[in-house]
């Protein structure tokens, strides 16, 4: 299937599928929740189109990009491929830099400590000037093959001129919806792999044994919870969480399951009802926002929104935009590829460990594209 991919192409691919749709036939930004599920469920409805897909952004008052495709084609699970080089970088631009991301994180833990938050999630970027188009069906297929358990996904984004397209393979299922049944699966809490599998066991083991990331991934399980007990009749929450890994760190998980209430509820209006989750933002959710727009130098875009699909009848399957680059194809100049990188922070939280766990999951991408940088 990614053979066929194509610029301006959606695929989104799973542990048990993909979904690969082209073409353009109308495209939705409304930014409103309900209006959004309610206008697009009427046209998938009143039209032949078997899907809408696309992306939320990070900040919920920005436009939405959902798209009814011209067509769309499912398959099972993609298999691994030979890997193959993407592209050579001829700079490369940390935004903000390493020693100014331990700043940001030291004023966030102050005013964590000051009672003002009791999580914040903070991100930082890397800015690489591209010393050639990067081919994204190559960069698809080395993500595919480096996160076989993860979701893979590339999204064409609004651009005034040239061409925009998220790219990335993400631990995180935001939210499902097949039929009644609703799965939700937040990660939160993480910590670098190691190379050596005695190390690497033992990396896992304290991740789940830590207090200050057990808190961390406490805080994000009650959101969704809270955010999708309105839709619900039943909702089974575990007590404990469980270790998942992918090539670059262990993460908490825990796995959400309810019934809905109404068949009429989308898995589109769910994550919008679930979206940004204190994953990727924080809590309380409006005092993280103002932290993160004060203390982050750049505009998340689509980095940690969500991406996705629905149908006709509300099924659908919608995972967190992260372990991601942007890249920007413009009409004359240069390609650029946007790596984002994020962690959760804690009253108890240190700077310079931040640092060390955005760096390693830099390497999602920074490996599919075949470059060795310090991220």
């Amino acid at each position: 299937m990614i053979e066929d991919y194509r610029p301006g192409s959606f695929l989104l691919t799973s542990p048990r599928r993909a979904v690969l749709a082209t073409g353009e036939r109308q495209i939705v930004t409304e930014p409103d929740p309900d209006e959004l599920a309610k206008r697009v469920t009427k046209l998938l409805v009143d039209s032949d189109t078997p899907v809408a897909v696309g992306a939320l952004p990070f900040d919920t008052d920005a436009a939405p990009h959902i798209v009814l495709p011209e067509a769309a084609r499912w398959s099972g699970p993609l298999p691994a491929s030979p890997r193959e080089p993407v592209g050579a970088a001829v700079s490369v631009e940390p935004v903000p830099s390493r020693a100014g991301y331990a700043r940001a994180v030291a004023a966030a833990v102050d005013s964590l400590r000051a009672g003002e938050l009791r999580k914040v999630v903070l991100a930082r970027s890397l800015r690489l000037t591209m010393a050639a188009p990067v081919d994204v069906r190559t960069l698809l297929a080395n993500l595919v093959s480096d996160n076989a358990s993860g979701f893979t996904y590339a999204v064409d984004l609004p651009c005034a001129s040239g061409r925009r397209t998220l790219v990335g393979a993400t631990p995180e299922m935001l939210v499902s919806r097949t039929g009644m049944t609703v799965v939700a699966n937040p990660l939160a809490g993480s910590i670098p792999r190691e190379q050596d599998p005695e190390a690497d066991r033992a990396a896992g083991e304290s991740l789940l044994a830590s207090a200050k990331d057990r808190d961390e991934h406490r805080v994000v399980v009650e959101a969704v919870a809270e955010g999708l007990r309105p839709f619900c009749r039943t909702l089974a929450v575990p007590a404990e969480p469980s270790l998942v890994k992918t090539t670059a760190v262990w993460h908490l998980s825990t796995r959400i399951e309810g019934e809905l209430r109404d068949p009429g509820i989308t898995s589109l209006r769910l994550a919008s009802a679930l979206h940004p989750t204190p994953a990727v933002c924080g809590t309380p959710a409006a005092a993280a926002r103002s932290t993160i727009t004060a203390l982050e130098p750049f505009d998340r875009g689509f980095y940690a929104g969500a991406v996705g699909w629905c149908d006709a009848d509300g099924d659908g399957e919608w995972v967190v935009g992260i372990r991601c680059g942007e890249l920007t194809e413009p009409v004359t100049g240069p390609s650029t590829m946007t790596l984002y990188s994020g962690a959760g922070i804690m009253p108890a939280s240190v700077p310079e460990l931040e640092v060390t766990e955005t760096s390693a999951k830099f390497r999602t991408l920074l490996r599919a594209m075949g470059l060795h940088l310090d991220g």
